[in-house]
């Protein structure tokens, strides 16, 4: 599995987002390159468990920034968010009843790499387009 690459088009202009997009890319590439080397089974956990507890804070400061912006597609975005949650518990239930697979490790893949890049790109740059022109 290729490394997901940090892009200048994936930048919301929001520092605290952008650097917090930036540590998840680091952390799923980790994943990514132990899964190369054959040991993403003993990653997945540790995976998991990092974006169980770092999406909530970062869901919650994009979230917060979006109330405070009165931004109108809030309850959208939120709903995205939430739906991320439940694939992550998705796959840490599919995890604990199966182990860690290699259908577990391409769910994460396409679960986590595939939505976080669309996320990024479309649903977290229409913010940023929206603060800027509050601005």
């Amino acid at each position: 599995m290729a490394a997901i690459e940090w892009r200048s088009d994936l930048e919301t202009g929001i520092a605290k987002i952008d650097n917090q997009h930036k540590e998840i890319f680091r952390r799923i590439n980790d994943f990514l390159a132990a899964c190369e080397q054959g040991k993403g089974k003993d990653e997945l956990e540790k995976t998991l468990a990092f974006l169980t507890d770092y999406v909530q804070i970062h869901f919650k400061d994009e979230e917060d920034l979006q109330i405070q912006s009165k931004y109108p597609d809030y309850e959208a975005h939120r709903k995205q968010h939430q739906d991320f949650r439940k694939n992550i518990i998705e796959v840490q239930n599919k995890l604990k009843a199966e182990g860690a697979s290699l259908a577990t490790v391409l769910l994460v893949n396409r679960i986590v790499v595939n939505w976080l890049v669309a996320h990024i790109g479309r649903v977290d740059k229409a913010f940023a387009e929206y603060l800027k022109k509050q601005a």
